[in-house]
């Protein structure tokens, strides 16, 4: 078979496991993260919210040429700094497909141990291409 579409571009089946079109974002996977997240090169984002769900520190990390984007103690150090409750990781992928790479599941995994020792929760970490995003939480990689 060739594909003579990019796969992002794909129908795609109801439900697929963590996707979530652009049409059905949430208010700040639309208004917050998707303004901030569409360069030539990875982007990423910690959002930050207390205990009441308001948001209480946003930093963000971009990334090199090579597509590695690397969030640094000092940009963590910020973040928590606000005495955040839970924290939801967001970057795109300029190749525009939703689907997280082994460095994003490593990423994912160590940032949620690593918060987990605070006593904080990592509420999801997601993934953003034009038509949508990838959600670990909804595919249950958290």
């Amino acid at each position: 078979m060739i594909l003579l579409e990019p796969i992002d571009k794909l129908p795609r089946a109801a439900g697929a496991a963590g996707f979530v079109s652009r049409d059905a974002e949430d208010a700040i996977a639309r208004h917050l993260l998707r303004p901030m997240l569409f360069a030539d090169r990875e982007i990423a984002l910690l959002a930050g919210f207390d205990a009441y769900g308001r948001l209480a520190g946003l930093e963000s990390a971009a990334g090199d040429t090579t597509g590695r984007c690397v969030i640094t103690p000092s940009c963590w150090n910020r973040l928590l700094g606000q005495r955040v409750a839970t924290v939801l990781m967001a970057h795109n992928h300029p190749s525009g497909i939703a689907r997280p790479s082994d460095a994003d599941l490593r990423c994912t995994q160590e940032a949620g141990q690593f918060l987990r020792l605070l006593g904080i929760d990592l509420s999801d970490h997601l993934i953003f291409v034009e038509s949508g995003h990838f959600s670990f939480r909804g595919a249950g990689l958290i």
